[in-house]
């Protein structure tokens, strides 16, 4: 099977077949002239896969993407520069697919990880309730998106309604805010706990956990490999620099409102 590029992961970062030797020096962030603030390595602006200035929204969102260049070593490695690749995809991608993109977030919805309960045993399905049941109340009173659970892994369609509702939200974020949407809805199998973070009422590494409730109640019975404990944690830190991406955008002027 051929590797393409998608929306939230683009070809520059998944194929590095040479190493690129690092060829500045300094890393850091100024005014563009035609709005927004870019990313400055000794004072020039590198470029996007599809050869776009990286410019960002604000200088705090652009400030994240120079202090990932200014952490590199003697080679660049693209792996270490989840805020860049989430810049270069709003920037090349998400413009051109942005209807699409939507139609994820809201299928999400659909199928969402808080609505699908365990029949047993109960103190999982006790913690579900309890840790599931406000984020429901939440996107219910806050977005008018009201998700009905369901016990089983049977499906249960949701409302027209809800789903519409979740995509023209979806449709309503500029660029850069619907792409670190489109990445945090398949991270956290929710479309509620994404929703959640994009709005600054829950922080983005909580929002991981309760997004594994069945995998850590597995986890404390059974233990866990430290293979398996490596790649939790690295997906628990994506979801943390999905939060930083979103506060970035905010430039601090959203509070954040809790449940």
């Amino acid at each position: 099977m051929t590797d393409q590029p998608t929306p939230h992961r683009p070809r520059f970062v998944e194929q590095s077949p040479d190493r690129i030797s690092r060829f500045w020096t300094e890393a850091g962030v100024g005014p563009h002239a035609d709005g927004g603030w870019a990313v400055l390595l000794d004072g020039r602006a590198p470029k996007t896969p599809a050869k776009a200035p990286l410019v960002l929204p604000n200088q705090a969102a652009a400030q994240l993407v120079a202090d990932e260049w200014a952490a590199q070593g003697q080679f660049l490695d693209p792996s270490t520069m989840p805020a860049t690749r989430l810049a270069s995809t709003a920037i090349d991608r998400i413009g051109q697919a942005r209807d699409a993109v939507a139609d994820e977030i809201a299928a999400y919805a659909g199928s969402d990880v808080v609505c699908y309960l365990a029949e047993h045993p109960t103190p999982l399905v006790e913690r579900q309730a309890r840790e599931w049941g406000p984020w429901r109340d939440w996107v219910a009173r806050e977005m008018g998106v009201v998700l009905e659970p369901v016990e089983g892994i049977v499906h249960r369609q949701q409302s027209p309604d809800a789903i519409a509702k979740v995509k023209a939200h979806a449709l309503s974020l500029d660029d850069f805010r619907l792409t670190g949407l489109a990445t945090a809805v398949p991270l956290l199998g929710s479309a509620v706990l994404a929703l959640a973070v994009e709005q600054g009422a829950l922080d983005g590494g909580a929002a991981f956990d309760l997004s594994r409730i069945d995998e850590l109640f597995q986890e404390e019975q059974w233990g866990v490999d430290a293979e398996a404990a490596e790649r939790t944690e690295a997906r628990r830190a994506e979801a943390q620099l999905l939060d930083r991406w979103f506060r970035a955008l905010d430039q601090g002027a959203r509070s954040g409102r809790s449940i």
